[in-house]
């Protein structure tokens, strides 16, 4: 009899951040991608920059504070904290060289090509350039500028986190020193302004051109202005990562909202955790930053060209390419929503999926704003984890309020880095009069859920909006999501519960269609899986495939591998981190996994089990993390009307077949673009742009004839 097999070996698992570091690889791919209009390809440089960013202001940060409590437990592939940093530094380093190699030695040349030109150092500027340059940073730039020296009476200054600034040497001019003439050498810095522009256009050298220098090269051009009776031995630009993981005691805080306050204000103050300079610098003046900072030479990051490459979305943002960019993409309506209409008469003719951003984000907004102006409505109650700039969905729960509506919103203040954003939004609720809610202790809220209680002729009548994604009109243009309409009665029953829930201290015993955790999602997942396994032992076909943004529960991987191993055909479709291993021998061989990374953020989460025959589609806002399972409030919804279920499969066919932006895990743990030769090419976000452009159901019938409209040849 064979021995049972051990699925939970830490060599049966990737670790978390190394497979982190190959998701944004995959998202640098996009920007090495020739096929791709070029501003695009700089626009993925600098997510894979920003991306990078939060990945050392929290993991990296995380894993040093491990290690600095002397904590020794190994991460699910065997691995201690510190193990994890040395990997971490080889493969960031890694990504970073390729990262530059790929803006210096491919994106400048064909940017010139286009007559865009940026200039990285100022002693390349010609002197009609000069001038501009000279008289540009004396009317906007010096004014704001603020040089800060280093000697006995003067500290060395706070440096922000994330800031751009310029180190200096200085030494005081003979005439100005002491009688003895010592010629002191002195350290000085100067923050690069986030007020001001980063990226400047100035004159080109071309009469059709266009020209841009970046501010720390104005700032370092003109640096001895600031500093008149010294002369400037050498200046060079350096940025500083700080740990931006926030320590809440909720237990101990009386007030959340004021103790986040406080705690968003020592962000500023949290350990260096890594530094990057150019890599030019002078060696004394690195090792005073170093000294200062308190940061140790594997944290250091040497930069060939411009620090910290964000400023790319700012070119790809310039008016006048739109050659160079993807044609802007325009959501389309949901067809079952006129205009302008009762939205609550639409939804009571039958649940309504939403697939965004290829259909509109406008009707969630409507559905916000019509409850907050009908008479009809006596409540509102939402969640909400991320919000735009300027929402009109809060501008209307306001109004409900106003209104005389009871309006309960649940804003969680914990959504890392939006804190500060959400604080003002629950501010200015809370002033309008609605019952503003901030989670439970312990837990974020992650859930996407918003209930209207209307009273109708025959009662009382509860209409739910159930989403994969946040209530952000800006980012739902962005990101892939789903999301339901539905007056279902058991659903809008639940909807009640889990708000009575969140507000206070009432638990249901048993729910009617939601799934919700952190107390019953982990197990039902389990107990999915665990059906489809005991069909395969059967005999029956069984078959599992799910969506999501990054698989790394163990429990949950350890469940697939044993389904695997009894003949469960799974495919999983991961955006980004992922620790379970394919073709792993009797372990993992019936598991495929792919990752699309495109033009739109993958975001949206779907979970199909084949159920002999008798499928059952899931979706919602939880990925298989413990995070998600254990320590969020998270709300998984089944689809349940059977057209639906159709449209929602055919979005996991279409991905399943995605051999354009699809990258495929193989054994070794990489990931590989799928050979295109002789195939029909699919990409999986330009068929749903197509779909979502067709009017009628009799021209284009996807679930009944199985058209099909393929990509554009190469």
């Amino acid at each position: 009899m064979e021995k049972e097999k051990n699925y939970t070996n830490p060599e049966y698992y990737e670790n978390r951040e190394l497979s982190w570091i190959k998701f944004n690889n995959r998202v640098l791919n996009e920007a090495r991608d020739k096929s791709i209009p070029l501003l695009e390809r700089c626009k993925f440089v600098s997510i894979t920059s920003s991306n990078l960013d939060e990945f050392f202001m929290v993991r990296v940060a995380s894993l040093k504070d491990v290690v600095h409590a002397g904590y020794k437990k190994r991460d699910i592939a065997g691995m201690t904290a510190g193990e994890q940093l040395e990997a971490i530094n080889a493969a960031t380093r890694e990504l970073v060289e390729m990262q530059y190699n790929t803006y210096n030695r491919s994106l400048l040349p064909l940017l010139k090509e286009q007559d865009i030109e940026i200039i990285h150092a100022h002693e390349d500027l010609n002197q009609k350039q000069a001038e501009f340059v000279d008289k540009y940073f004396m009317d906007n730039v010096y004014p704001v500028l603020t040089p800060m020296a280093v000697d006995a009476s003067r500290p060395f200054p706070l440096i922000r986190n994330k800031t751009l600034n310029i180190a200096a040497l200085i030494r005081r001019k003979q005439e100005d020193l002491p009688d003895h003439g010592r010629k002191e050498i002195e350290f000085s810095t100067v923050q690069v302004p986030s007020v001001l522009p980063r990226f400047v256009e100035i004159p080109s050298k071309k009469e059709d051109g266009r020209t841009f220098i970046l501010l720390e090269q104005m700032i370092e051009r003109n640096i001895s202005k600031l500093f008149l009776n010294c002369k400037v031995v050498c200046a060079y630009p350096y940025r500083i990562m700080r740990n931006a993981d926030l320590p809440i005691d909720e237990d101990e805080a009386e007030d959340l909202l004021k103790e986040i306050q406080k705690q968003l204000k020592m962000r500023q103050w949290g350990e260096v955790i890594r530094l990057e300079i150019e890599d030019k610098m002078d060696e004394k003046l690195l090792s005073i930053l170093k000294r200062e900072l308190n940061i140790s030479e594997e944290d250091v990051y040497k930069i060939n060209g411009p620090i910290d490459l964000t400023f790319l979305m700012k070119l790809y943002g310039l008016e006048g390419c739109d050659s160079l960019r993807y044609e802007k993409h325009v959501p389309q309506r949901v067809k079952e929503i006129e205009p302008g209409e009762d939205i609550f008469s639409a939804i009571r003719n039958g649940d309504i999926l939403m697939h965004h951003p290829y259909q509109s984000f406008d009707p969630v907004v409507e559905f916000i704003r019509q409850a907050a102006k009908d008479p009809d409505v006596l409540a509102i109650k939402q969640t909400l984890y991320r919000v735009s700039g300027n929402s009109p969905i809060i501008a209307s729960l306001a109004q409900a309020a106003e209104n005389g509506k009871q309006v309960s919103v649940l804003v969680e203040l914990k959504a890392r880095f939006d804190e500060e954003h959400n604080i003002v939004w629950a501010k200015k609720l809370e002033q309008a009069g609605c019952h503003v809610i901030y989670g439970l202790v312990g837990l974020k809220t992650h859930s996407k859920i918003a209930l209207v209680v209307r009273r109708e002729d025959d009662g009382i009548r509860r209409y739910v909006h159930l989403g994969t994604g946040n209530y952000n009109d800006s980012t739902a243009k962005l990101y892939t999501d789903c999301g339901i309409f539905t007056c279902s009665e058991a659903i809008g029953e639940d909807a009640t519960a889990v708000f009575n829930m969140l507000s206070g201290y009432s638990e249901p015993l048993s729910w009617n269609r939601l799934v919700v955790a952190p107390i019953w999602l982990r197990k039902k997942f389990l107990k999915l899986i665990e059906r489809e396994t005991k069909n395969a032992r059967e005999g029956k076909e069984a078959k599992i495939i799910a969506k999501m943004n990054s698989l790394c529960d163990k429990e949950i991987i350890a469940a697939l591998y044993e389904a695997s191993a009894a003949g469960v055909q799974i495919d999983l479709i991961v955006r980004g981190i992922c620790c379970l291993r394919v073709g792993i021998p009797k372990v993992s061989e019936n598991i495929r996994i792919r990752s699309i990374v495109g033009n739109f953020l993958e975001h949206s989460r779907i979970f199909y089990f084949f159920n002999d025959g008798i499928p059952e589609i899931y979706m919602g806002s939880a990925d298989w993390m413990p995070r998600n399972l254990d320590r969020r409030v998270e709300i998984i919804f089944p689809v349940e009307n059977e057209e639906i279920k159709k449209k929602v499969f055919h979005i996991l066919e279409v991905e399943l077949m995605d051999n354009t932006k699809a990258h495929v895990l193989n054994s070794q743990g990489q990931y590989e673009k799928i050979d295109k030769r002789g195939k029909t090419l699919v990409n999986s976000q330009e068929q749903f742009v197509k779909e979502a452009k067709v009017k009628k159901k009799k021209e284009y019938n996807i679930y009944q004839d199985r058209v099909f409209i393929p990509a554009e040849p190469d």
